[in-house]
């Protein structure tokens, strides 16, 4: 999921302190989201996809069978 984080907020060209603005975390947060060191909490991950306009599927790297 660390890529993914990443891949979506650069895809929406917006920085790790306005994503962190946007769901009300540190941006230090978010930093460890992207490299691994910490995972947000569910609703964080449901605020990410909308915020990112994809799916939690889409965020967790998940694939459909």
């Amino acid at each position: 999921m660390k890529n993914k984080i990443r891949e979506f907020r650069e895809r929406r060209d917006l920085s790790q302190d306005e994503v962190s603005k946007i769901l009300g975390v540190n941006r230090t947060a978010v930093a460890k989201w992207e490299t691994g060191a910490n995972k947000p909490r569910l609703d964080k991950i449901v605020e990410l996809a909308k915020l990112f306009r994809c799916s939690v599927d889409d965020l967790l790297g998940l694939k459909s069978k």
